[in-house]
């Protein structure tokens, strides 16, 4: 099998009212060899209820013109607007000769707008990315993922913790790449203990083997993916975060998640 037929591009795209009303929305397209599938899944926190969608069928990739991203999935009821607030960032996550592993962050802080069925509208602050990879996902020597977003009126911040034989550690805060001296999932800090974001996991928004969360609304997948990527464990939160700087502190909504692969 030729590693360059597959490509997956995945877009994550999410937004959290102030009161804590949170939408998350994943828009990929998969080639591979013969198959291609263009998916669509939203997760959404509303007064505090949890509730998922998912579609193989009118999934189309977000608009980007300039600063602005417009999203319309019907079939998933929303549609909505993010708009920049923060410069993007890109970096190449993982490369070998086979394919790599493309993270372009167009919008780290954008303000949304959006309407969910039965004319829910959600405003707030939001955050939109794109991944592009093109290499087998079980190829990746990966052991752990910790990713985030911590979105207030003062401060946007992105992490992403790579865990594996070829790690990679990326955090940018206000459009400035800075040292993570340590990530979990309940604190991240920057150059030793300048800064600290403080984050409380209060809300799990998600929580499984993606073999039973996310593939079995891909049934034409599940019989080709072999059992170690059905056996990963993912935990999403949305939770409260304080920021602790030497300038002063904030607060504001963080969308966080740890992924682990069995060894």
């Amino acid at each position: 099998m030729s590693h360059s037929s597959f490509l997956l591009t995945k877009w994550y795209l999410d937004c959290v009212a102030d009161n804590g009303d949170t939408v998350v929305l994943y828009v990929a397209d998969l080639r591979w060899n013969r198959i291609s599938l263009h998916y669509g899944s939203i997760l959404t926190a509303i007064r505090d209820e949890i509730g998922s969608a998912s579609s193989l069928h009118g999934s189309v990739a977000p608009a980007v013109d300039g600063g602005m991203i417009s999203v319309k999935q019907p079939r998933l009821g929303m549609e909505g607007i993010w708009t920049a607030l923060r410069p993007p960032a890109r970096r190449t996550v993982f490369e070998t000769a086979d394919g790599l592993v493309d993270w372009h962050c167009l919008q780290p802080m954008s303000q949304v707008d959006l309407v969910l069925r039965g004319g829910i509208r959600i405003t707030g602050l939001g955050y939109a990315e794109c991944l592009t990879l093109s290499l087998l996902p079980w190829q990746l020597p990966l052991t752990e993922l910790n990713w985030g977003r911590y979105l207030s009126r003062e401060d946007a911040i992105v992490w992403i913790d790579w865990k594996s034989t070829k790690g990679r550690r990326i955090a940018i805060h206000n459009g400035e790449e800075r040292l993570a001296s340590s990530i979990t999932e309940s604190e991240v800090a920057f150059n030793g203990s300048e800064a600290r974001l403080e984050l409380d996991r209060g809300r799990v928004l998600r929580e499984g083997r993606l073999g039973d969360t996310v593939f079995p609304t891909i049934s034409r997948l599940i019989g080709l993916l072999p059992r170690s990527i059905l056996a990963v464990n993912e935990c999403k939160w949305r939770s409260r975060g304080r920021l602790h700087t030497r300038s002063g502190d904030s607060s504001g909504w963080v969308i966080h998640e740890v992924v682990k692969w069995k060894s």
